[in-house]
C-alpha cells in the first residue's frame, strides 16, 4: 500500500528498532548479566539473591515490561517507565533490602548495561543510501524512539560511525513520555525547527508509530515491515500512508516525493 500523493517532507523522522536497526536476542546474556550483578552484591558485602534468582527475575522483569509497554499503547499520552521503576518494581521488588536498594540506586547504569548485553543490533540494509538521499536534498533526519535506555542507541550509532548522520535523537526515557504520545514527534520537529505537519514519521508498528504520527499531525505515517509489524497487541483505528518492505523502498518513495 502506497499513497502516491505524499507531500515532500522537510524532515524525515525514523524509529530506531525496526527501522534504523534490527535486533536479535543475544544468547546467554541473562546468565552473563546475573553474574555481573551478583559480583556487585559481593563487593557491597552481601550474598543474596544468588545468580539463578537474579537471572530468573531479570526474565520476569523484562516480560512484565513488555506487557506494560503493550498496555501503554492505549493511553493518549503515556508516560515512560523510569529506570528505577523497572528495577524496583519489575525485577527486584521482593529481593532482600540491601540488594533492592543497590539496584535501585544504580538503575540507570544497569539499564544501560542490560541494553548492551541483551541484543545484537545491525543496521538495516539501505540505511546509508537513504541518508545520502536525504542529505542531498537537505532534508534533516532524526530518530524518535521508545527506549528503556536511549543511551544504548546513541552509543550504537556513535561506535559504528553513524551518530553524525542524524540531526536529532529523541528517546522516551530521556524525555519521560513514550509513543504513541504525540509529544515524541512534536519534540523532534521542534528541535529541527520544522512544522510537524511537514515531517514524515517512519516506524514498524501500527499501534505505537502510526498512531503517534496521526496524533501529532505528522505529514505522513509510514510503516517499514519488521518483526511484529502485522501483529499489534491492539489494532488502532488508523492506517499507514505507505506499507513498505525495506529501506530501499522508502528511499524510492522519498525520492519520488522530493522530485515531485
Amino acid at each position: 500500500m502506497i499513497d502516491d500523493g505524499l507531500v515532500a517532507p522537510r524532515a524525515l523522522l525514523l524509529d530506531f528498532g525496526g527501522v534504523v536497526v534490527t535486533g536479535t536476542r543475544r544468547p546467554g546474556w541473562d546468565v552473563e548479566f546475573a553474574a555481573e550483578i551478583r559480583a556487585r552484591f559481593a563487593l557491597a558485602g552481601f550474598d543474596a539473591p544468588d545468580e539463578e534468582r537474579i537471572r530468573r527475575d531479570l526474565g520476569y522483569g523484562r516480560d512484565a515490561e513488555k506487557r506494560w509497554k503493550n498496555a501503554m499503547s492505549r493511553p493518549r499520552e503515556p508516560k515512560e517507565l523510569t529506570h528505577r521503576q523497572f528495577w524496583a518494581d519489575f525485577v527486584a521488588a521482593d529481593w532482600p533490602a540491601p540488594a533492592l536498594a543497590l539496584v535501585t540506586a544504580e538503575a540507570t547504569e544497569l539499564c544501560r548495561r542490560m541494553g548492551e548485553l541483551a541484543r545484537e543490533r545491525t543496521f538495516r540494509p539501505g540505511l546509508a543510501a537513504l541518508l545520502d538521499v536525504a542529505d542531498a536534498h537537505r532534508v534533516p533526519v532524526g530518530i524518535v524512539s521508545n527506549a528503556l535506555c536511549g543511551a544504548v542507541h546513541r552509543d550504537h550509532l556513535r561506535v559504528n560511525g553513524m551518530g553524525a548522520r542524524f540531526a536529532v535523537q529523541v528517546y522516551s526515557d530521556e524525555i519521560g513520555i513514550r509513543k504513541p504520545h504525540p509529544g515524541m514527534i512534536e519534540a523532534a520537529a521542534a528541535a529541527l525547527d520544522v512544522p510537524v505537519e511537514t515531517a514524515w514519521y517512519v516506524g514498524d508498528n501500527l499501534d505505537r508509530d502510526v498512531l503517534c504520527a496521526r496524533r501529532a499531525g505528522a505529514g505522513a505515517a509510514i510503516l517499514v515491515e519488521d518483526e511484529g509489524t502485522h501483529n499489534p497487541p491492539f489494532r488502532p483505528y488508523v492506517e499507514a500512508d505507505a506499507l513498505l518492505p525495506d529501506l530501499d523502498a522508502l528511499r524510492t518513495l522519498l525520492l519520488k516525493a522530493l522530485q515531485g
